[in-house]
């Protein structure tokens, strides 16, 4: 029994279960899309699905990650303990479990339109491809901001059964989103990741790092809010944007000194940065 639990306890850390931020980080954008797409009037039983598929699919997400990354997250301080880069579960055990959670999430969507389908196997696609972009492209957060917005059309599909032009500029604007923190997010590994050679938007920002996480904040906000006028929506939409933007201010106050500690303060702070965006979507058509 005490092998069980070890055994458990490990595939727990390497899915990221006990760090559901990231899981958060998907959630907002695409329950702000649910509500968007339903004209506020979502069906409990897609929101239940779309969840669920969530917390799947960054799980397998985490595990492709780790398998992908395990050669080079020993020369870092803050993954080197991981269990698959520290020896403490098979290389196999990690692509077994993303596979098992992958088909879980599909089996999800089966009730739902063929649209819906074609699009999860784009989604799982491109997240089993983004860590290798760490590789090569100078600026692998923008093709996270598609993984992890990727939900935004797919929220559209199952509800519309088409995903118009402005499912595509929510999605661009969670690119920005996802630009801006896991800038952040890569301010605090940069020493290393320049040692080992990865990619990061923080190594090739350079001394802009945290002018252009800013921007891409305020191009974001832009793109969001030009959306939620085209839907009609005006007095608590406004207002959760506008308290969005108060955490981004705040953020610029963490990571203006790039103090490791402080800029992954900012990063985790982004899960209410997204519950703000996505409670002003809720609220504006709850008290219409």
């Amino acid at each position: 029994m005490t092998a069980f639990l070890t055994r458990a306890s490990l595939y727990f850390q390497l899915l990221r279960l006990n760090k559901p931020i990231g899981i958060l980080l998907l959630l907002w954008p695409t329950l702000a899309a649910i509500w968007l797409a339903s004209d506020g009037k979502p069906d409990w039983r897609l929101i239940t699905i779309f969840t669920l598929g969530t917390v799947l699919m960054r799980s397998a997400g985490c595990a492709i990650n780790d398998y992908a990354d395990r050669d080079f997250d020993k020369y870092v301080k803050r993954t080197a303990e991981r269990p698959l880069t520290s020896g403490k579960i098979k290389a196999w055990e990690a692509m077994m479990l993303a596979l098992v959670l992958a088909l879980m999430s599909f089996a999800l969507i089966l009730p739902l339109n063929a649209l819906t389908k074609q699009l999860s196997v784009a989604a799982v696609l491109i997240a089993a491809s983004y860590p290798y972009f760490k590789r090569f492209f100078a600026i692998p957060q923008a093709y996270l901001g598609i993984a992890f917005g990727f939900g935004i059309p797919m929220a559209f599909a199952a509800i519309q059964n088409t995903v118009p032009v402005t499912a595509w500029i929510l999605l661009l604007a969670n690119v920005f989103w996802a630009i801006a923190y896991d800038t952040e997010y890569a301010m605090v590994d940069k020493d290393d990741d320049l040692k080992i050679g990865i990619h990061t938007s923080a190594i090739t920002f350079g001394q802009y790092d945290v002018l252009a996480i800013m921007l891409c904040y305020t191009l974001s906000f832009a793109l969001i809010g030009l959306s939620g006028w085209q839907f009609g929506l005006r007095g608590w939409f406004l207002a959760g944007l506008g308290l969005a933007s108060g955490c981004a201010i705040y953020h610029y106050t963490l990571i203006r000194e790039r103090d490791r500690m402080r800029c992954f303060a900012a990063f985790r702070h982004n899960n209410w940065l997204g519950a703000a965006i996505f409670g002003g979507i809720a609220l504006d058509y709850a008290f219409r």
